[in-house]
C-alpha cells in the first residue's frame, strides 16, 4: 500500500510525529506530503511527520512537497496489485497556502494524472 497524506497547517502539531508513526506501520511507502498548510511552513510540518518515522522505515518515506507531484509519484512508483491511497483531503476542493486559496482536488488531479499515464 502506498500513501500519500500531510498535516494540516496552524493545527494540532504534537498529532503529527504520532500521523508519521502510523502510517509508516502500516503502508509499505509513504509519500509525505502538504495539505493546506495556510500560514505555516510546509518543509516545517513535513518534518513535524517525518519525526514520527521510525529509522528503520525512513528508507519507505518520500517526501514531496507538492502535492500533485506526491500523487503523480505514487502512480508511478505502484506496480499491479498495489494500492494507492490519498489521504486527507477528501472532498475538498481547495489548498490554502500562506493566504491564498487555491482551487485543488485530489480527484481531478487523479484523474488527470491516470490519464496521461495510459
Amino acid at each position: 500500500m502506498i500513501v500519500v497524506f500531510g498535516c494540516g497547517g496552524d493545527r494540532d502539531r504534537f498529532k503529527r510525529p504520532l500521523m508519521g508513526a502510523v502510517a509508516a506501520d502500516l503502508a509499505d511507502l509513504v509519500i509525505v506530503t502538504s495539505d493546506n498548510p495556510r500560514s505555516e511552513d510546509p518543509q516545517g510540518i513535513i518534518s513535524g511527520i517525518v519525526a514520527g518515522f521510525p529509522l528503520e522505515c525512513l528508507a519507505n518515506m518520500v517526501v514531496e512537497s507538492d502535492r500533485a507531484v506526491a500523487i503523480e509519484a505514487s502512480f508511478r512508483l505502484a506496480h499491479p496489485g498495489d494500492v494507492v491511497v490519498l489521504a486527507g483531503k477528501g472532498h475538498e476542493t481547495t489548498q490554502t497556502i500562506g493566504d491564498q486559496v487555491i482551487e485543488f482536488d485530489d480527484r481531478v488531479v487523479a484523474r488527470r494524472i491516470l490519464g496521461n499515464l495510459r
